[in-house]
This record gives structure tokens, C-alpha cells and sequence, in this order.
């Protein structure tokens, strides 16, 4: 399978936005003085939505497509189910591997950030430690909006959006404990982007080792993967914080609300 430069960009570009959205949440730490909790439960709960919808309604049944044209019917219905499972074994360990304490999803406020900085050795290096469990999460995710990008530009900017709003939350939370435990904003805002920068490394990484073996077997597998990776993310990460950050409600609200956008404009594109 070839892909032209133009499109090749445009994904590796739509994944450095979703990334970097990161520094979106680090600059909210520093620049707001209180957390917008239901702006943000209804902001995750329709990242959410957007990604399940499209996961089950277009990346799984592409790579379904893909798989059966490659393996037959019956053997490529059976791959990309068992695709489908792999990536979201893949996830849950690089989750189950990442110590709790420094979970990149442990509920951060701005509130916190305000507080008189403590020389607290731990606050730092749970900071720290919440920047590389970020990086580490962010890598698949890349790898997930670059392939995702690269077959259907209009599909990869959905995605790209909806990674890049639960991004921001992670953001929040490498920057208040570093600012909390060394008044150094500059310095949180660093680790914060860094960490962000995983996604675009991940689709790199991707491209570099991936494309040249890319055929339709491969990218079905790929795809189903994706499909797998993104269910996960929104079931054990998006919907809990949506739940966390504001009322039961509204994060389902805006679940439905995700699934109804995404609906919609796949429908558009027809």
C-alpha cells in the first residue's frame, strides 16, 4: 500500500496536535485559578463517545474489510477479532506497568498549583514520574492517530480532536505537582510538552518501521489493533475521569453527545 507525501504530512501533522495538547493543559494550570469540572467532565465523556463510535462504526470495519479481502472470510473475520483484543491487551499492560501513584489519569485540579511551592522530593517525582507514564500512554495513541489519519484524513482529524481533549487533563497533571513541589512553572510546562511530543514519535516510529511492510493483511491487523487500543483508552481511562471531574450525567451526556458528532459527520462524508 503507497501513500502520497501530502498525505503522509497531513497525518504526521494531525498527530502532533493531538500530542502536543498537553501543553494545552499545562497552560490552564498556570493561567486559570480554579478547574472548570463540568466544562471538563462533558469535554472527556464526548472524547469518549467519539472514539468508541468510530472505533466499532469505522476503524474496526475497515480493517474487517481489509482482513477478509487478504484472508477470506472466515479467517479474516477471526483476525481482526483477535486484533481487536491484542491492542486492548497491549494497552492494559503498558497500564497494569505503571505504578499507581504516578498514574497519568489520577485527577489533578489547578487549585492545587496555587498552593506555596514545598521542597517535596516525592510531589517531584511523582511529576516526573506522571510525564514518562504519559509519554509511554501517548506513544500507541500516536501510533493510533497516524494510521487512522493516513487512511481517511477526514476520520483522523476526529480522532485527533477527541485524543487531543483527553490529553489536556494529562497535561493538568504533570504540571501541578512539579509547581506544587518547585514554584518552576517554566519547568513543568517543559516536562508536560515533552511528554506530549510521544505521539508524534510513536506515528514516526510507525511510518518508519510499519509502512514498508504495510499490505492489506498487515494494515488490517493494524487497524483492528487501533480499534482495540481506543475502546480501552475511553472505557478505563476517559469515562472514569469524565465521572471523576464533574457529575455522572454530564460525562454520559457527553458520550452521546461524541457519538451523535461523530454519526453525523461520518454520514457527511458518504
Amino acid at each position: 500500500m503507497e501513500y502520497e507525501l501530502n498525505d503522509i504530512l497531513i497525518a504526521f501533522g494531525l498527530t502532533l496536535f493531538a500530542g502536543l495538547s498537553t501543553g494545552i493543559g499545562s497552560a490552564i494550570a498556570f493561567f486559570t485559578k480554579h478547574t472548570n469540572t463540568k466544562f471538563l467532565s462533558v469535554a472527556l465523556g464526548f472524547s469518549a463517545g467519539v472514539m468508541i463510535y468510530v472505533s466499532f462504526m469505522e476503524i474496526l470495519t475497515k480493517a474487517r474489510e481489509s482482513l477478509v479481502e487478504a484472508a477470506g472470510y472466515t479467517s479474516g473475520s477471526w483476525i481482526t477479532v483477535g486484533s481487536f483484543f491484542a491492542g486492548i491487551a497491549l494497552i492494559a499492560i503498558i497500564d497494569k506497568l505503571i505504578p499507581s501513584a504516578e498514574n497519568p489519569h489520577e485527577i489533578k485540579l489547578v487549585e492545587e498549583a496555587d498552593k506555596k511551592p514545598q521542597k517535596d522530593k516525592k510531589l517531584m517525582r511523582m511529576g516526573m514520574f506522571t510525564a514518562l507514564a504519559i509519554a509511554i500512554h501517548n506513544f500507541p495513541e500516536g501510533l493510533a492517530t497516524f494510521t487512522a489519519a493516513l487512511t481517511d484524513s477526514s476520520l483522523g482529524i476526529a480522532i485527533a480532536v477527541a485524543i487531543a481533549i483527553h490529553n489536556i487533563p494529562e497535561g493538568i497533571a504533570v504540571s501541578v505537582p512539579i509547581v506544587y513541589a518547585t514554584g518552576n512553572k517554566r519547568k513543568a510546562f517543559t516536562l508536560s510538552f515533552l511528554s506530549g511530543l510521544a505521539e508524534p514519535v510513536g506515528a514516526l516510529v510507525g511510518y518508519l518501521i510499519l509502512m514498508p511492510f504495510l499490505t492489506e493483511l498487515t494494515f488490517g491487523i493494524l487497524f483492528a489493533g487501533v480499534a482495540g487500543i481506543m475502546v480501552f483508552i475511553s472505557i478505563d481511562e476517559l469515562l472514569p475521569a469524565a465521572r471523576e471531574y464533574g457529575e455522572h450525567h454530564l460525562s454520559i451526556y457527553g458520550l452521546i453527545g461524541g457519538m451523535a458528532v461523530m454519526a453525523v459527520s461520518l454520514l457527511m462524508f458518504i
